[in-house]
């Protein structure tokens, strides 16, 4: 793919975010999300092999399949209250219809088995813009349409943390275990969109931050699976001793980053009289937590057997980090005192 190619892709990602950002008409909105879809796709066959083919037409069929959810739930909305409007979809069954379908494009459980699939087929790089960038124009459109029942939103939140625990206990795959670590965070995310969409916002900002770090660095290491990270210590041995405190900042233990947004949501749940499901969602997420502790034990605990050839690869893998993957390592790791303040100003 040339550079020009790539970079009028990348415009049109944006362009199709932005439009679904900022329109408040749901034919608007429904473009937006086309054109994301249509962008992004080229960026997964950029590698050509069968992986990576059919990872683009599995993802092809569900966008398109949620897509046409979608657009059938608006123009329901339309024939039943005359309103094209997004904030206008007050009738049960559009509503409920535009919901699973803004749900599957996001990848949450219980329609979430596209994802790791998808994800397992592409390169990191284009990994992190769909567990991330992609999620963003569905996420602003669930948080228009928030006033769906509550009781939906906990059973996708929880289904979605569980099964994201769940799904990555027996994976030895880093793309699949990135993909359910995806699906997790969003549940988190979904079970406060409802009582306080800023906070569900600023959660999915700091699940950005956290995340890209890691998926850079294990691109930059050159490493697809668990058994890769017992030879990857010797391409970058600063930068591999602190991955391990990135996927432990994801995981969400404290004194780190990623200890914040679980417990700002924790404490809504709290303040709203939720404390059976805050309990619940506390508790499956030990589940994630289980597999981001052994990728912390392979990266920081293990070490291959001295007369490995592999061991031998800094002789000819020796680029040096870039300034994007330090910047990204220190905010997931050292945000804690300031994450309250972002908190501030979204809601405030």
């Amino acid at each position: 793919m040339t550079p020009c190619v790539f970079i009028i892709l990348l415009i049109m990602l944006m362009m199709g975010t932005i439009m679904t950002l900022t329109s408040s008409h749901w034919l608007l909105a429904w473009t937006g999300l086309e054109i994301n879809t249509f962008a992004i796709i080229p960026l997964m066959t950029q590698d050509k092999h069968p992986r990576a083919m059919e990872a683009a037409l599995k993802y092809f069929l569900v966008q398109s399949t949620a897509a046409i959810t979608l657009l059938f739930a608006a123009t329901s909305n339309a024939w039943l209250s005359g309103q094209w409007e997004i904030q206008q979809m007050t009738h049960a069954l559009p509503l409920t219809m535009a919901t699973i379908a803004l749900i599957m494009k996001m990848g949450l459980a219980p329609l979430h088995s596209w994802l790791p699939e998808v994800l397992q087929g592409l390169n990191l790089t284009t990994g992190l813009i769909l567990s991330t960038w992609q999620k963003l124009a569905p996420l602003a459109l669930l948080i228009q349409i928030s006033y769906t029942p509550s009781f939906l939103w906990a059973i996708v939140g929880l289904l979605s943390i569980l099964i994201g625990g769940w799904g990555g206990l027996n994976q030895t795959q880093l793309r699949k275990i990135l993909a359910y670590s995806s699906i997790t965070h969003l549940g988190w995310i979904i079970l406060i969109i409802h009582y306080l969409p800023p906070l569900a916002f600023m959660s999915f900002l700091a699940y950005t931050m956290l995340t890209a770090p890691i998926f850079m660095a294990f691109s930059y290491l050159q490493t697809k699976n668990m058994n890769s990270l017992f030879t990857s210590w010797n391409k970058s041995p600063l930068l591999f001793s602190t991955v391990f405190l990135s996927l432990l900042s994801l995981g969400g233990l404290p004194p780190f980053s990623g200890f914040v947004p679980k417990w700002l949501i924790l404490q809504e749940m709290a303040k709203q009289a939720l404390m059976p499901l805050a309990t619940m969602a506390a508790l499956f997420s030990l589940l994630s937590l289980y597999y981001y502790l052994r990728l912390s034990y392979f990266m920081a605990l293990t070490m291959p057997p001295g007369n490995l050839p592999a061991t031998l690869s800094w002789h000819f893998f020796c680029p040096r980090p870039f300034l994007t993957l330090t910047a990204l390592i220190v905010f997931s790791l050292c945000l804690l005192p300031i994450l309250p303040s972002f908190n501030t100003f979204f809601i405030y």
